[in-house]
């Protein structure tokens, strides 16, 4: 009575008189949509790894694995600190240096040179203790890194040349299941044998950590598609919706990031230079040739942020905000008159500590936004806050230059790459085209019950054709098989028209409202 799994037996063929179960798999005919909250961002920091994608999902996260908040141009933390004041909490973080970058090393009492696991200045500040172990006649060293939990590693036992190279295993390899590899120094044998002294010791005394980033430019952030891939390449895979180059302003790399953004299916985030004027804006996007739906161009009015980890406001990049905000957003939704946090001004409109406030003349959006460039500003049409001004992204296509456009587009498509390949190696018949329908079905009709679908008339604003009528023999014998699926978007309302039309001669056509029932 032998059991096997369906498909491992020719039921066919059997000659042996027996019972035989098979095990049938459940049919899986659902697709759960990928997330759509995932921000990349790239950019200099003072700790963390280099060229490699780490998830973080707060800024406390964000400290303990890169380092403080920097006050200068390619930061990755100013992005990501914007995007979370925006309610962003889903990120992909990755660490680009101009090759200078250095670890801080400290050699303990003569015995041990402790090197920074990362490279960078945070690494400066960690400290390195010494003291009387639990056990009687151990030892106890503590690796403490500000916003890290210190690591501990007791009961280290030997004399002489013996204990030091068992503290040096202790932190390389750990001291059991509970305490394993420091996450914070790598320890190596310098020769000592004297006894350890107690006390406290701070990398500040030796070989200073340094980040790397003033020599950081926009190509080293866009970084290279060769393996290992680094900069904006490394993002390859991630699941990013959204994602930016931190303060990257070369308009040589905006076609290469918009390239980037086709390919991943990756909303990318541009920005023009700080103190950018209309004109030149629209004459820069035209030489650069940047003309995509997976762009979206922020016009160069940089906003003034209070940068609460360094105690000052500061002028930043439009980025982080809008990403922020359209991460936070469902796909079907626009960035378009939503209100964005934490902003005291602009370049354009003043701060509030200036006392300047100027708004955008009509002339000036229509500029921009003829031409494929948005703009965070104040007012927005639902009232005196800041927020994206039009909610575009840098297509000339009517048809297809909406957020909701290119966030939807990329939604759906991610979703069925990352689900519809079950069906690949299944036989061609009636009951796989039945199973690829049903899937596709549910999947969009679970997007019309949410709402991100939808039509003005009720009508379904999708279909999927999967039969013999696209999928005659011919092509099915070469082992072809195609779905075809159309989905109408809802669109924005970004031009609202209220018609009132006043006058004493006015004829009103009303019908008077009583509280009580009518007879």
């Amino acid at each position: 009575m032998p059991i096997v799994q369906q498909g491992a037996i020719n039921t066919t063929a059997l000659v042996v008189p027996d019972l035989y179960v098979q095990i049938v798999p459940p049919q899986t005919l659902l697709l759960n949509g990928v997330p759509t909250d995932v921000l990349g961002v790239v950019g200099s920091a003072s700790w963390g790894p280099v060229g490699e994608p780490v998830t973080i999902g707060s800024m406390a996260q964000y400290s303990a694995g890169f380092g403080p908040v920097m006050p200068r141009l390619y930061d990755m933390g100013t992005h990501i600190a914007s995007a979370v004041q925006q309610g962003a909490q889903n990120f992909r973080c990755v660490r680009v240096t101009d090759g200078t970058d250095t670890s801080a090393a400290l050699t303990l009492q003569s015995a041990i040179t402790l090197t920074a696991l990362h490279t960078g200045s945070y690494g400066n500040g960690i400290s390195v203790s010494v003291s009387a172990g639990s056990k009687a006649g151990s030892t106890r060293i503590t690796v403490a890194l500000p916003g890290n939990t210190p690591e501990v590693f007791d009961n280290i036992t030997g004399t002489g040349a013996a204990l030091w190279q068992a503290m040096v295993a202790a932190i390389n390899t750990g001291t059991g299941p509970l305490r394993g590899t420091s996450q914070t120094v790598a320890a190596s044998y310098a020769g000592g044998t004297a006894a350890p002294v107690s006390g406290s010791f701070s990398f500040s005394n030796g070989t200073a950590g340094t980040d790397g980033a003033s020599g950081v430019t926009s190509a080293l952030l866009v970084g290279s598609d060769a393996v290992p891939r680094t900069g904006m390449y490394a993002l390859r895979g991630q699941g990013c919706s959204v994602a930016l180059l931190a303060d990257s302003i070369d308009v040589a790399q905006y076609t290469t990031q918009a390239a980037f953004g086709l390919s991943e299916g990756v909303y990318m985030i541009l920005t023009g230079p700080s103190g950018d004027t209309t004109e030149l804006a629209v004459a820069t996007k035209a030489t650069a040739g940047l003309d995509s739906y997976a762009a979206k161009l922020m016009f160069g009015d940089w906003l003034y942020w209070y940068d609460q980890a360094n105690a000052t406001t500061r002028l930043v990049s439009p980025q982080g905000f809008a990403a922020g905000r359209l991460v936070n957003l469902s796909p079907e939704q626009s960035s378009l008159n939503k209100q964005l946090f934490s902003i005291a001004g602009s370049q354009r409109s003043g701060s509030v500590a200036s006392g300047q406030s100027s708004t955008y003349a009509t002339a000036e959006l229509q500029l921009l936004f003829q031409n494929g460039i948005d703009v965070i500003c104040n007012p927005q049409p639902g009232g005196s806050y800041w927020g994206v001004r039009c909610g575009h992204n840098s297509s000339s296509n009517a048809a297809v230059n909406g957020d909701n456009y290119t966030r939807m587009t990329n939604y759906i498509a991610a979703t069925l790459s990352a689900g519809m390949g079950l069906y690949v190696g299944q036989v061609i018949n009636a009951t796989l085209f039945q199973n690829v329908r049903a899937t596709l079905l549910a999947f969009l009709q679970g997007m019309l019950t949410q709402g991100l679908l939808g039509s003005t008339d009720g009508s379904q604003p999708f279909s999927v054709v999967c039969d013999t009528t696209n999928n005659p023999q011919s092509r099915t014998a070469l082992g072809y098989v195609q779905a075809d699926v159309q989905v109408r978007y809802q669109g924005i309302n970004e031009k609202f028209i209220v018609n009132v039309e006043g006058g004493q001669t006015v004829q009103v056509n009303s019908r008077t409202l009583t509280s009580g029932p009518q007879s």
